[in-house]
C-alpha cells in the first residue's frame, strides 16, 4: 500500500490540509449575516441588548476598514450616528403605545468582531403586550435578526426577524412552548445550509463520482454523523475550536476532494465515506458558529439544537437529492460526457477551495 503511488499522494493532500488549517490560525472567518436582540422586562422598564457584527455598521456608517469599530475610542466616537441609525430600524410599541430608547453603555466585542449596544424604555405602567418592529440592514437581504425576551431574566420567547418578517408580538404572562422553538430554527438550519456555497460544494464534490444507491447513502450518512456530533459539542461549549481554523479547514476540505476525485479516476479505490466523515468533523464546527454567536441561554439550547440540525439535514438532502439525480441522468445519457462533467467539476471544486482558503485568510477580517 505505501508503494502505491495514488496512496503517497493521498497522504501528501491529508498533510497539505493539516499544515494549511496549522498556518491558518489567524485568519477571521467570514461573519454570518446575522445580529442579535435580547429584550429583558423588568419593573418599570425594558432593558434592550443588541449585538452587531462590525462589518454592518462599517456599511452603514460608510467606513472602509470595519476594524476601526473594534477599537472602543472609535465607536465612542461614533456612538451618537450608532443609536441614530437604530432609532428608525428598531422601534418597540408597547401595549399600542411607541416607546423611544434611551442610550446605554456601548461596548466592542473582539471575539466575536462585533459591537454590543445597550438601550433602555422607561415605561409607566406593566406592559401586556409588545410589537417589535427591526429591518436594521436592508442593504443585506440575507441578514437575520434574532430576539430573545426575558421576563425578570426567565426566557419566555424566541423570534426571528427577516426581510419577510419584520414585526413581531409578545403578550407578557405567555411562554413559548417546544413547537414554537421546533418553527422557528428548523426554517434557520434549512436557510444557512442554502446560503452557505462552501458545504454545498463540499457535497457537490463527494457526489461527483456517482457510484450506487448504498454508496450514496454511506457518503451523506457519514458526513451527518460527523458534523451532528462536532455540531453538539461546540454549542453545547465541550469542544469550542476557533473559527479562524474552521473556515479556512472547510476550504481546504474542499480541495481535498476535488484532489481525491482525480486520484479515483486512477486508481478506482472509493474512500468517499471516510473522506465525508473526517471533514464533516470539521463542517459541523462551521454550522455551530451559527448557533455559538447567538450566545442562546441554556435553557433554550436543547430544543434550539435538534431543531436547527432538522433544519440543516432537510436541506442536505433536497441539495443531495438534486444533484445526484441531475448526475444520474447525464450519467445514462453518455459516458464521455459524464466523466467530463466529473473531470471538470473536480477542477472547480478544487479552484473555488483553493479561493476561499486564500480569502479566509489573507483577505477577511
Amino acid at each position: 500500500m505505501f508503494h502505491n503511488p495514488v496512496f503517497r499522494l493521498r497522504c501528501l493532500l491529508a498533510v497539505i490540509v493539516l499544515h494549511g488549517t496549522l498556518l491558518s490560525q489567524s485568519a477571521v472567518a467570514h461573519p454570518a449575516p446575522f445580529s442579535y436582540l435580547d429584550l429583558n422586562l423588568r419593573d418599570g422598564h425594558i432593558q434592550a441588548t443588541l449585538v452587531v457584527h462590525a462589518l454592518d455598521f462599517a456599511y452603514e456608517l460608510g467606513i472602509e476598514d470595519s476594524t476601526q469599530l473594534l477599537q472602543q475610542d472609535r465607536v465612542e466616537m461614533e456612538r451618537t450616528n450608532l443609536f441614530n441609525l437604530l432609532r428608525d430600524r428598531l422601534t418597540l410599541r408597547v401595549d399600542n403605545r411607541l416607546v423611544p430608547f434611551d442610550a446605554g453603555q456601548i461596548a466592542v466585542l473582539p471575539s466575536r468582531q462585533s459591537v454590543q449596544l445597550a438601550m433602555q424604555y422607561e415605561l409607566d405602567d406593566e406592559p401586556g403586550h409588545l410589537a417589535v418592529q427591526a429591518l436594521l440592514f436592508p442593504y443585506d437581504p440575507n441578514h437575520l435578526t434574532f430576539l430573545n425576551v426575558y421576563e425578570r431574566g426567565e426566557l419566555v420567547a424566541q423570534r426571528i426577524f427577516d426581510p419577510s418578517r419584520l414585526e413581531h408580538e409578545h403578550f407578557t404572562g405567555t411562554n413559548d412552548g417546544r413547537w414554537a422553538v421546533v418553527r422557528r430554527f428548523v426554517p434557520v438550519g434549512i436557510h444557512h445550509i442554502v446560503i452557505g456555497p462552501d458545504h454545498i460544494l463540499f457535497l457537490f464534490g463527494l457526489l461527483l463520482l456517482g457510484g450506487s444507491l448504498s454508496s450514496l447513502i454511506m457518503i451523506v450518512t457519514a458526513f451527518t454523523l460527523a458534523h451532528s456530533v462536532t455540531l453538539s459539542l461546540a454549542v453545547l461549549g465541550v469542544v469550542t475550536p476557533p473559527a479562524s481554523v474552521v473556515e479556512p479547514a472547510i476550504a481546504l476540505s474542499i480541495i481535498y476532494v476535488g484532489a481525491d476525485n482525480l486520484l479515483v479516476s486512477q486508481e478506482g479505490r472509493d474512500l468517499r465515506a471516510w473522506i465525508a466523515l473526517a471533514f464533516g468533523f470539521i463542517h459541523g464546527f462551521g454550522f455551530a458558529g451559527v448557533l455559538a454567536d447567538m450566545d442562546l441561554p441554556r435553557q433554550a439550547l436543547g430544543w434550539t439544537l435538534a431543531s436547527f440540525n432538522i433544519g440543516v439535514e432537510l436541506g442536505q438532502l433536497v441539495i443531495v437529492a438534486f444533484i445526484a439525480t441531475g448526475l444520474a441522468a447525464i450519467r445514462q445519457r453518455s459516458a464521455v460526457t459524464s466523466h467530463r462533467i466529473t473531470i471538470t467539476g473536480s477542477v472547480v471544486v478544487m479552484l473555488a477551495g483553493a479561493y476561499w482558503f486564500v480569502e479566509r485568510v489573507f483577505f477577511t477580517v
